[in-house]
């Protein structure tokens, strides 16, 4: 059964500081044993003050291989890009900019699931492992209990014989990491954040609450998941 470590922070600000900290502390445990390190990231508006934060730290970037755990099926200069999110906040300036981004391929392909296909070869290229291993998974946790693109009711949850899938969700579609390989990293973070999340991460943290309801219960690492959660989002957990 999947174990999880909740840590609470004061403020959405102070859940930034943190995030960023600990993302780099295991970046630069990873590279301290491999040559590269493989770090995906989460979208969403949750994350981005914490990786304008990590995007200053001082790591050895240009060894550091990053990710989306999922992308929006649109052009990478929309607003509700994830990719575009990623350029303006952790690779905006400063060290974090030396970074290889392996962005999504999204409509310079003719469809979401070409785009599909074509994350999956990169990811699969890049990652070791059968499914591929990232040394950090940071994710993110919806009202509805989704993380990445894996929506409650729809087919991407199910998906376990290839690494990225398209996932249905409020509206769009998107390209997303399967749980299997969500599950594969080394370690897994989630980010959480806002009152609006709090009955998803009372489900998230409730060992019988079902996958089905709550999606980001298939992601089962073999370590413990970490949680980063502010205290509005924390608040009422038991």
């Amino acid at each position: 059964m999947t174990s999880y470590r909740l840590e609470t922070a004061a403020s959405p600000e102070d859940l930034a500081r943190i995030a960023a900290q600990t993302i780099a502390s295991h970046l630069d445990l990873a590279l301290d044993q491999r040559d590269r390190a493989q770090l995906a990231l989460s979208g969403g508006t949750t994350p981005a003050r914490a990786y304008a934060l990590l995007g200053q730290e001082h790591l050895p970037w240009e060894r550091v291989d990053v990710f989306l755990g999922d992308e929006r099926w649109v052009d990478p200069a929309d607003a509700s890009s994830n990719a575009r999110m990623l350029r303006e906040t952790l690779m905006q300036s400063g060290p974090g900019a030396r970074a290889a981004f392996h962005a999504v391929p999204t409509v310079s392909l003719p469809s979401p699931d070409a785009s599909a296909e074509a994350f999956a070869a990169i990811v699969e290229r890049i990652c070791s492992g059968d499914p591929p291993i990232f040394d950090l998974m940071v994710l993110g946790l919806g009202d509805d209990g989704h993380t990445a693109s894996l929506f409650p009711g729809t087919e991407a949850p199910a998906v376990r014989d290839r690494s990225a899938t398209v996932g249905r969700g409020k509206g769009l579609e998107r390209i997303t990491l399967t749980a299997p390989v969500l599950s594969a990293a080394r370690q897994v973070i989630f980010l959480v954040s806002g009152t609006a999340k709090r009955e998803a991460l009372q489900r998230l943290l409730d060992p019988s609450e079902s996958p089905e309801r709550t999606p980001a219960k298939l992601v089962q690492p073999r370590s413990t998941v970490l949680v980063l959660a502010d205290s509005d989002a924390a608040g009422g957990v038991a």
